[in-house]
């Protein structure tokens, strides 16, 4: 790409030896401080005499880490080449989910969910399958083209994989599909996802089924909490899957569990039909206003979110909210306060069950996924340090900072609420 190479061709007039390891270091990062303050690169590192590299890389990194460079160790500094590729740029077209390939197992190919899918999408090519054929497109952004509908035969229900080292609330997982049609800047996905297509289970029957034999991890709450957000949104395609229709019933007559529906979307119909119990929790992840406006695309802004948050809660379900991930930058309290009054002002406090706040992680893998889909993302422009668990993570300074900002306030506004903090290092998470 034309930056990278303007910058490498400064660097090699500047420092003319410059091995290729050591260039790759100082265009990453001459590139980051560039797409964060708009300069130039003779701005960023000017010309001088005598200059080497252990020079120009002290002052790259004091500028590129100004908060956390005295303190953080040299080997917290992540600096790997810099790759982008124009071809794999997000495509951010807002459009309704079309899939052009659908694929169907054979096994399920006479269930009630292809039967819908076939109604729904009468233009697409419909392709039978044995489940082992290999579909979607490698360019992730490509992924809504394709969907398969399958039988699943494995993670019926597991733990939540939570980030090694770190304090774990105690969730459960049933893996009711793979894949969102949405397209958040900071979406793990895109970098897990090794099969670009979305993938929905005709088969949900089975995982109930697996339910009163599970064994539940607790976490901080009364009873087991089980849920179907980790590997897509439970919500987003819930007109077509009818997920919620199974779901919710059988659950009400488990007063003993606790069932959480994760979502961005407004898809609720679904869940009005069917009717809701205080053993149902719907969950809106929610954020500062700049964060869901400018990295979390084709998304239902807060106000949607709420809107239809006090609208599950008058049909009997109770809510939940996550505060993840709260990206910090410039103001960031001001906005997240805003957020929170504005949950105040909207939502019947008496019927949230939980509230989880986690700032922005990512491992090292998505940071190269995220910077190539979304080049004018600003989500990355904060000083994240390699941490515990071996993903990027702002500094403990700055966690606790925003944490000790944010938790009290969302205690005190919602004291019925648990508040607790999600995959964090133990030993922060005792502070709180």
């Amino acid at each position: 790409m034309q930056v990278i190479i303007e910058l490498e061709n400064y660097l090699l007039a500047l420092l003319p030896r410059l091995g290729i390891n050591k260039q790759r270091e100082l265009v990453r990062l001459m590139y980051e401080i560039s797409k964060r303050d708009h300069k130039t690169p003779v701005e960023i590192l000017p010309p001088q005499q005598n200059l080497n590299f252990e020079q120009a890389k002290k002052i790259l990194l004091q500028k590129r880490y100004p908060v956390n460079f005295k303190t953080a160790r040299k080997d917290q500094f992540y600096l790997p080449k810099l790759e982008l590729n124009p071809e794999l740029e997000a495509d951010l077209t807002e459009r309704p989910f079309s899939p052009k390939d659908i694929y169907i197992e054979t096994s399920v190919k006479d269930s009630p969910l292809a039967d819908r899918i076939h109604s729904a999408f009468p233009k697409a090519v419909f392709h039978e399958t044995d489940g082992k054929t290999q579909v979607g497109s490698p360019n992730f952004s490509r992924r809504l083209d394709t969907l398969l509908i399958h039988r699943e035969k494995y993670d019926f229900l597991k733990p939540c994989p939570c980030s090694c080292g770190s304090t774990g609330c105690g969730y459960n997982l049933v893996n009711l599909g793979f894949g969102c049609r949405f397209e958040c800047e900071y979406c793990f996905l895109q970098q897990y996802q090794n099969l670009h297509a979305v993938l929905l289970p005709a088969n949900v029957d089975e995982f109930l089924a697996k339910i009163d034999e599970g064994a539940f991890r607790m976490g901080p709450f009364d009873r087991p909490r089980i849920g179907s957000g980790e590997f897509t949104d439970s919500l987003v395609f819930d007109d077509l899957t009818q997920y919620s229709a199974s779901i919710v019933p059988f659950f009400r007559e488990r007063p003993n569990l606790q069932f959480e529906f994760k979502t961005k979307s407004v898809n609720i119909d679904g869940l009005l039909r069917v009717g809701g119990y205080e053993n149902i929790v719907v969950s809106w992840s929610v954020n500062a206003a700049p964060i869901t406006n400018l990295a979390e695309h084709s998304t239902p802004k807060l106000a949607q979110r709420l809107q239809a948050a006090c609208e599950v809660a008058r049909a009997g379900y109770r809510l939940g909210f996550h505060f993840d991930p709260v990206v910090i930058y410039e103001g960031y309290q001001q906005d997240y306060a805003r957020t929170v009054q504005e949950m105040s002002d909207m939502l019947p406090h008496d019927k949230i069950a939980w509230i989880s706040v986690g700032t922005l992680r990512f491992s090292r893998e998505l940071k190269k996924q995220i910077e190539t889909r979304f080049p004018k993302n600003t989500i990355l422009n904060g000083e994240f340090l390699l941490d515990f668990d071996g993903k990027m993570r702002y500094s403990d300074t700055q966690r606790l900072e925003a944490y000790r900002f944010l938790v009290p306030l969302l205690r005190k506004t919602f004291p019925k609420a648990v508040v607790y903090l999600c995959m964090e290092d133990p030993a922060v998470t005792k502070l709180f």
